[in-house]
Parts: C-alpha cells; structure tokens; sequence
C-alpha cells in the first residue's frame, strides 16, 4: 500500500519526529510504500520527495512586518503547502495519507486536498491542537480548557500562544476558520497515543467512533546496557527543561529528600535550574546537558528510577517508554497521559507537589530488594504488552482498515488494499 505521511519536521525535534521515523521504518519493513511531505531544512534527513516540500518557515525570526503578516497568514491558510501537497497526491497516487504534526508550518490547507480527492485519512494526534488553539491546553503555568465548545477567543484573551498577543490572535482565528469550514472532517481516524487524550477528544465533541488510542512504540531491540560504578544509586529526568515540566517541583523534592538526582536534556529553562541549585547548594544534582544514543540508554539503564514531573496534559511520552523497555521503576505526576505508563512499576503523585514527589522518592528508597526488582520486573511486562513494534503495527492496521472502509476503499476481506505494496 502507498502511504503518504504528512509531518512538518524531517529530522528529529521531539517525540513526535522520533515516532514518524519509526513508523516509516516499520511500514517499510512490512513491505509497504512511505511517500513524504514535509519542510525544507538543512537538518533534514533526505528524501526522494523533497522536492514537493515546503519552503522553510521559522516561525522565531520572521523579520519585519510583512514578513510577519505573510507567516501569520500561513499558519491559517498556506497556499504554498496547498498546491504542492496535491500535486505530491496526483503524482504519487496514495492509498492513505497518514498525517503527524502539519499546523502552523504546513497549515490545515491540505486538509481540503484529502477531501477533493476523497483519500482514506488517519492523525496522529501528537498534541492537542486540534481542539486546543495552543496545542497544550496549559498557559500561565497552569492547565486551561477554556476553548472547549470552539470558544477559540481565550487564546487571544489570555495570549496563549508564547505570550504573545498577535500571534494568539492569529492562532485564534485559524480555529475559527477551520471549523467553520469544517477542514478536520477530512480526517476519518484520530489516533491518540494516550487513552487520557481519546477520552479528552472526545470531551470537546469529537465523535467516539473517530477517536482509536493507539500507544507509541520503540522499534529497537532492547538494548545492551554498560555497567556503570554509580548504577541503582541516583534518580534520573531526561527530556526538555521548559516550564511545563515541573523541574521546579522536582528541584524542590530533591531540595527536601536529598537522594542523588540526575537532569539530563536542554530548553529554556537550563540556567533557571542550575541557578536554583547553585542558591541552594544542592551537591546531589547534577545537570548533564544533552544526551541521546548509547550514552542515553546507559544513563536511563543503570537509573534507580526515572522520574517525570509533567505538569501538561503529557500524552505518551518516549521518556517513559523508553524507562519501560529498560526495566526502570518510573515516578510520575498524576496528569494526562502518565498513570497509564504507572502501574505495579512505580508511584504516581499530585501535580505540583514536591512534598508528595519527595516521599515517593523515600518510599523506594525504602523498598525492599524482593520489591524493587518486582517493579522492574512490571515495567518489562508493561512495556511488552502494550509498547513494541508489533503489538503497535497490528492496531495501526485495524485503524487504516476502517480509514479505508470509511471512504468505501475495503468492501470485504478478499477485496482489500491493505496490503503491502507490490513493484
């Protein structure tokens, strides 16, 4: 089958990159065909349809005023991404289209090619920002649902969008724009990494029958882990150092319980935290700035615990997966997407409180060898049966079978498509 998969980075920026090269690698492995629609970079990967991309759009340098008002008219509507899109789908002739992030840089415009064209749809949604103007639901520090009900001038009023006033406005009006040509009913199938998300979507109206949860998956084989002098004797975060991850939370926790803590990552919080653990002279944390390949697996493997302080609707973060399929115990915050990744293999606690956090941390400390290993033993188990390539590939096919079926593409068994692509 042609796949045509939509995602406005093509290189890796987060989770949601991580999970699109993934993907393309397994439906590839599975003998189908993955055509790509992106943006031009000069960090991205190659491809043989990286002629069809957008032009690079960088949303944090957009230089002077009409430059301004033709981005900002971009992310509502972007002719470019439009025109280029459906001469990719004419050219290419795809069976489905699979999309990722697309908003802002790309813009829902192709959304109205899938309808001309009437071409089985599925989305990822990474995010929320299909039914969240700012794609969080979480401004001023603190979690927001006052656009539920399409009520879109709450991102204008409270400047969700980076506090800015003129881009919220134009955030605000692509919401309305959109619904009001009801460009998202192009999509047949939402995937939601998290069942928290599905259950979310479907609070702000979208239809049940819309709405599969599908969890992330690593498609990797577990791996080899070096033995290192301080394994088991410190507990780790790793990811993105911004506000809504509650790194001062988990400061103030280790402020409290004084066990060894290790912050792996960058953002723009990095100063702001070592600041706070040079005021308070904190010589149990240690910052260690960016970390990926093995040099990752060996931090997160020889982990007592990883620990996630999300204080954001979080959806099913590769972070936690990741702790999973290296059999750590995980702590977590008690929001969005979290308590499903915590079960027998760790403690979940109230958002925003380091006391809590810091007797979660206590209590491990106070487990018993017997169970301890139990914990590690649960995330194993939790990773296998809900995490790993297959498990993910066989649901991914019930949601493109009904994607196919909605648009009249599978008619039974024996006249199906879904199918790996034949040359």
């Amino acid at each position: 089958m042609k796949i045509l998969m939509v995602n406005k980075f093509f290189h890796v920026v987060g989770g949601s990159e991580t999970y699109y090269f993934a993907l393309k690698k397994l439906l590839e492995a599975k003998g189908h065909e993955v055509i790509d629609f992106s943006m031009k970079d000069d960090s991205n990967y190659s491809s043989p349809y990286e002629k069809y991309f957008v032009e690079n759009v960088d949303y944090k340098n957009m230089g002077g005023l009409v430059k301004k008002a033709k981005a900002g008219l971009n992310i509502i509507y972007s002719k470019e991404a439009k025109n280029k899109f459906e001469q990719l789908v004419i050219d290419t002739k795809p069976d489905l289209i699979h999309l990722h992030l697309f908003q802002h840089q790309i813009s829902p415009s192709i959304l109205s090619v899938i309808k001309k064209y009437n071409i089985p749809t599925v989305y990822t949604a990474h995010e929320l920002k299909m039914i969240c103007p700012n794609y969080r639901m979480f401004q001023n520090g603190q979690i927001c649902e006052q656009c539920k009900g399409g009520k879109y001038y709450h991102c204008a009023l409270n400047k969700c969008l980076k506090g800015s006033l003129a881009m919220s406005i134009i955030t605000m009006l692509e919401g309305y724009y959109h619904k009001s040509h009801k460009s998202y009913d192009s999509v047949d199938v939402i995937i939601t990494p998290s069942n928290f998300y599905k259950k979310k979507f479907e609070e702000f109206g979208v239809s049940s029958d819309r709405v599969i949860h599908i969890s992330n998956f690593l498609d990797s084989q577990k791996p080899e882990i070096n033995k290192t002098s301080d394994s088991e004797q410190y507990y780790l975060y790793f990811g993105r150092l911004s506000g809504e991850k509650g790194l001062l939370t988990l400061l103030e926790a280790f402020r409290q319980c004084g066990q060894n803590l290790y912050i792996a990552g960058t953002g723009d919080m990095e100063s702001q935290i070592v600041q706070y653990i040079k005021m308070h002279n904190m010589k149990n944390v240690k910052v260690l700035g960016f970390k990926s390949g093995s040099d990752l697996q060996d931090l997160v493997g020889n982990s007592k615990t990883v620990i996630l302080t999300s204080e954001w609707y979080e959806n099913g973060p590769y972070s936690a997966i990741e702790a999973l399929q290296l059999g750590r115990p995980i702590i977590g915050t008690a929001i969005g997407g979290i308590p499903e990744l915590v079960k027998d293999n760790g403690y979940l606690f109230k958002k925003g409180d380091a006391e809590e956090l810091a007797a979660c941390v206590l209590k491990m400390e106070a487990a018993s060898p017997d169970e301890y290993d139990s914990m590690k033993a649960a995330s194993l188990q939790l990773f296998e049966q809900e995490y790993t390539a297959e498990n993910h590939y066989k649901k991914l096919e019930d949601a493109y079978k009904k994607a196919l079926e909605k648009r009249g593409k599978v008619k039974n068994e024996s006249n199906s498509i879904l199918s790996p692509t034949v040359s």
